[in-house]
């Protein structure tokens, strides 16, 4: 069981692991936490947005939808490979998601097959959205998928999992496709290599 880590030892963490970040507001304050506890942590996960243009989607990311109040997750990776930290501590970004896999993620061990909702996974999961339109077709540059890999990572490395616990929102949530257009297998492979 693991505690979230300070909003300034995140950053740094962040920062030590080679990450390009800028500070959105007073992001470290920005969160849901009136809606229930943030923790204990198990993992990271990653989304994308269906969004282009990165001052559309942070602003996005930050302050939500009619239906979705924001904060959307702790930070957004652009295009460029910038993590752009818009919240901290309870975000809406996971929702609820399958038990089976939770308890898979604490254990490090595959994932089973999604198939229920009954889970509350913003408690327990840090969020990184993604900017990409999720179509399959919007490219992935390479700076933006070593930015997920450094993020994943640098979490990892503080909590000491290891590249298990990070999972795309499409492997926690039936009916989630994000993310579109890279392998979850493909960035675990990344970021167990980067913790070695």
């Amino acid at each position: 069981m693991a505690s979230p880590m300070s909003a300034a030892g995140f950053l740094d963490r962040l920062r030590r692991e080679g990450a390009t970040v800028v500070e959105v507001g007073a992001w470290e304050h920005h969160n849901r936490n009136h809606k229930g506890p943030w923790g204990p942590v198990y993992g990271v996960m990653i989304h994308h947005t269906a969004s282009s243009g990165d001052e559309h989607t942070i602003g996005l990311c930050r302050t939500g939808r009619a239906d979705l109040p924001g904060p959307l997750c702790h930070g957004v990776i652009t295009k460029d490979g910038v993590v752009h930290l818009v919240g901290y501590g309870r975000v809406n970004h996971a929702g609820l998601g399958d038990d089976d896999v939770l308890r898979a993620v604490i254990a490090e061990k595959s994932l089973p097959v999604d198939n229920e909702a009954n889970t509350d996974g913003n408690r327990h999961f840090y969020g990184f959205e993604c900017e990409n339109l999720g179509n399959g077709k919007d490219p992935w540059p390479e700076v933006q998928l070593e930015a997920i890999e450094r993020v994943a990572a640098a979490i990892c490395r503080h909590h000491g999992w290891t590249e298990r616990s990070v999972i795309g929102h499409l492997e926690w949530q039936p009916g989630k496709v994000d993310p579109r257009g890279f392998t979850m297998a493909s960035m675990r492979e990344r970021v167990r290599d980067r913790l070695k």
